[in-house]
């Protein structure tokens, strides 16, 4: 037996569990996680993928150090995903390494979506090899070996990686004597890993290798580029194919290849991580613009700032000593060192404005809201189209309130940045995230904060995830994870409580006591940079933008050169209404015409033949109808009045033809 009744005295030498049902188990420090299920019951035993003890995830093989929470981690639990990925990288080593055993292995993680594994090899991988990969993937899953864990010292640990140069490595990142090192072996593979894998290979059933890409050694730049093929896995068929089928769809919305088609922007060498929008682009991102600045016209002052400051300011936010590796950094000409940079981010010239002025407990909150271009200086090869550029502007706003102030702030913000992601049929998930490893100020000012932010989260009835560790170096935060069209999750605005900058600064304002009291700053962003959350609208719309969005909201077409003077005139009426409308009396055919305007999305193309122009009239085919749908015929000015209609209602369907 490996348990005790609960009467028999404990010692230091056991731990005690307390399961789901509220029994409790004593068993030796040590003990199996696996014999301790098995004493509960064989069906649970061969049902359990892994086991969470106080919180924490481990294996099954993983002997137990300490007690508390005890719960049996089956596939039905969210948590048994990332221990099946897990398990998956390590069959994907196993399988390279049969086939290509000169292949030296790196990390091999779960990620959110799946898992992945580095190699480094002398040749990319290619297609092909993936496909050899996956098969044999698929004979070491039939050949069920068990996940053998083991714990050995360094001398051991270098005896069995001795031919693994990244493995001798990352073993020289042990540097605490007490820290366990451990092994894993399936089959003939053995890896250096802390788990936790499922009990053996045949756990593994639906999986799929997805791409191979270069990733330098340990995420650095100046180290040898190595291959990460990237796969998923999943427990039920149908989950698998349904994440295969969103990812196809991803490739079809993806908004590099929809910016080019859809004439939106264009990126150049020249100018690396920065945005070049052509007239269709330059049109959407107006409209978003507009569109955040008529929702804060009335509680939010708009303000512009500089581009360039002194290294001072940043020093004296913290941003020097904290973010400086990722700003741009400006040479003083004669003093040849750095002493300025361009802005990372407003949060100090806000700051800047509100000293210029003194303020009472009656002008608060005050808002200050601003697009001002802002520059990162983020790595070459993480720039990727829009979503992670060096340029970008954000509709960034820092409220100064007092503290009494905050439970109502966080509502208002709440109400705002949720009123504004379902204005575009996008809803949001929450998360709370806690004081990171990196911070400024001390214990006693965090737990305030935290506290402060957390019990104004709370008040507001919505539900949320707790992300410990994840917050601002200067406070904790409310982010806000938007789910798109296909089901993928962005983490998109925020709201951060900042007790830190009004100390640094010496933010004051004047209380109804007449004594002087220090504000407290939220920063709130709800689009986050207005490039990425371009991005995700047109992978989220696949490029069909609602009619207020569309940078084309109609297209004129006549048949005939006989009727282009008319379809001129109705396109000028249009304008006159505000209506984006655009005349096409090019020398092709109509059948060229409207597939054009099909390809570019317009949402309605208006045909006008000889009957429509003797009637005032047009032929009205509306986006995404099918080629079956006949055009519908409508006298002009009811058809401008239903585009206006629809354009100022920001209505995120086609109903002009209706």
């Amino acid at each position: 037996m490996i348990d005790r009744p609960d009467s028999a005295a404990s010692t230091d030498a056991d731990v005690t569990l307390v399961l789901p049902d509220g029994a409790t188990r004593t068993v030796p420090r040590g003990t199996l996680p696996a014999d301790v299920v098995r004493s509960i019951g064989e069906r649970l035993l061969n049902a359990a993928v892994a086991v969470s003890v106080d919180g924490e995830i481990q294996d099954l093989m993983t002997p137990l150090r300490k007690g508390g929470a005890f719960k049996v981690i089956t596939d039905r639990d969210s948590a048994a995903l990332a221990v099946l990925r897990h398990s998956a990288a390590h069959v994907l080593a196993t399988a390279v390494r049969r086939l290509r055993p000169d292949a030296k292995i790196g990390f091999g993680p779960a990620i959110d979506d799946g898992f992945y594994y580095d190699f480094e090899v002398k040749q990319p991988f290619t297609p092909d090899d993936l496909a050899a990969f996956e098969a044999e993937m698929k004979k070491v899953v039939a050949e069920k070996y068990p996940f053998v864990r083991a714990e050995v010292d360094m001398g051991e640990a270098r005896k069995r990686f001795a031919d693994d140069p990244l493995k001798l490595e990352r073993l020289d990142d042990f540097t605490d004597p007490a820290e366990i090192i451990s092994t894993y072996t399936d089959g003939p593979f053995i890896d250096l890993c802390r788990g936790p894998h499922v009990p053996d290979t045949g756990r593994l059933k639906h999986f799929k290798l997805l791409s191979a890409a270069g990733a330098y050694w340990r995420g650095d730049e100046k180290r040898q580029m190595l291959q990460r093929i990237y796969g998923t896995a999943f427990f039920k068929k149908d989950e698998l194919d349904a994440h295969l089928f969103r990812i196809e769809e991803a490739k079809k919305r993806d908004h590099r290849r929809l910016g080019k088609e859809l004439d939106l922007f264009m990126l150049h060498p020249f100018s690396p991580g920065s945005t070049f929008w052509t007239e269709r682009g330059t049109t959407l991102y107006n409209l978003l613009v507009d569109y955040v600045r008529e929702r804060q016209r009335r509680d939010f002052a708009e303000i512009k700032t500089p581009l360039i400051y002194n290294k001072g300011l940043w020093e004296l936010s913290g941003h020097w000593g904290k973010y400086k590796e990722n700003m741009f950094l400006l040479l003083d000409n004669e003093s040849g060192e750095h002493d300025s940079s361009l802005k990372p981010m407003n949060c100090p010239s806000h700051y800047l404005m509100y000293l210029s002025k003194k303020h009472s407990y009656r002008e608060l909150p005050k808002r200050y809201v601003t697009f001002d271009v802002l520059h990162r200086n983020e790595l070459a090869g993480a720039l990727s189209g829009l979503t992670r550029v060096r340029q970008f502007a954000q509709d960034d706003c820092h409220c100064f309130i007092r503290e009494d102030q905050i439970p109502a702030e966080v509502q208002f913000l709440m109400d705002f940045i949720l009123g504004y992601y379902e204005s575009f049929g996008l809803t949001a998930t929450l998360k709370f995230a806690t004081r990171p490893e990196q911070r400024i100020g001390d214990d006693a000012m965090w737990d305030r904060a935290e506290g402060a932010l957390k019990a104004a989260l709370e008040a507001t009835g919505k539900s949320y995830e707790l992300k410990e560790g994840d917050g601002a170096f200067y406070g904790p935060k409310i982010d806000f994870d938007v789910t798109d069209s296909i089901g993928r999750a962005w983490q998109l605005g925020t709201i951060q409580l900042d007790y830190a900058a009004p100390e640094r600064f010496d933010l004051t304002y004047t209380g109804d006591d007449n004594a002087t009291h220090r504000p407290v700053v939220i920063h709130r962003a709800v689009s986050g940079s207005m490039e990425r959350f371009i991005a995700i609208l047109i992978e989220h719309f696949a490029g069909a933008f609602p009619t207020w969005l569309s940078p084309e909201q109609v297209r004129v077409l006549p048949i005939t050169d006989e009727q282009a003077p008319v379809a001129a005139a109705i396109v000028e009426r249009m304008m006159q209404a505000g209506i984006r409308a655009h005349l096409d009396a090019r020398n092709e055919t109509l059948k060229y015409r409207v597939a054009e305007g099909a390809r570019m999305k317009v949402p309605y193309m208006c045909v006008i033949g000889r009957r429509e122009a003797e009637a005032d009239q047009v032929a009205v085919n509306t986006r995404g109808a099918g080629e079956g749908q006949k055009p519908a015929p409508v006298a002009v000015d009811e058809f401008i009045r239903r585009v206006v209609a629809e354009a100022k209602e920001r209505t995120l369907t086609l109903n002009a033809g209706a």
